[in-house]
């Protein structure tokens, strides 16, 4: 489903950048809980990264809140990153999901991030894909 580690060429640069990104809806509410929400959530994100460069390594939904990690350009801020996901995600995913339209905003701003450096890729894909079968 998802691409392989692979570095990134552009004219005058070669990297390997990776970010493990958590974030949740706002008020940490249950979203996931809502029958093909997850699913529909991993289209529009896999949809949206692929347009923008953004290569997925891992992507799991808990509940309340997301896991993903990617490999990115150098020249992709992790502020823009966020708000690519958040924003493609947030508008179509209100729209599609009646549940959610009482929601002012669908993400809190707040998200945690890091690089993937400190421990071996393998090791963060995978703690993000056994969340769901984890105690």
């Amino acid at each position: 489903m998802f691409m392989t580690n692979e570095y990134k060429y552009t004219k005058t640069t070669v990297s390997f950048i990776k970010y493990h990104f958590v974030f949740c809806p706002r008020y940490r509410r249950k979203i996931f809980n809502i029958q093909g929400l997850e699913q529909r959530f991993k289209e529009l994100t896999i949809a949206e990264c692929s347009k923008c460069g953004i290569e997925i390594l891992a992507l799991e939904c808990q509940i309340d809140h997301v896991h993903i990690l990617v490999n990115v350009l150098p020249e992709m801020s992790i502020p823009s990153i966020m708000k690519q996901i958040k924003g493609a995600t947030s508008l179509q995913l209100r729209e599609e999901f009646p549940q959610l339209k009482a929601m002012p905003s669908l993400w809190t701003r707040n998200y945690f991030v890091s690089t993937a450096s400190n421990v071996s890729s393998e090791t963060i894909k995978w703690y993000v894909n056994t969340q769901k079968t984890r105690p």
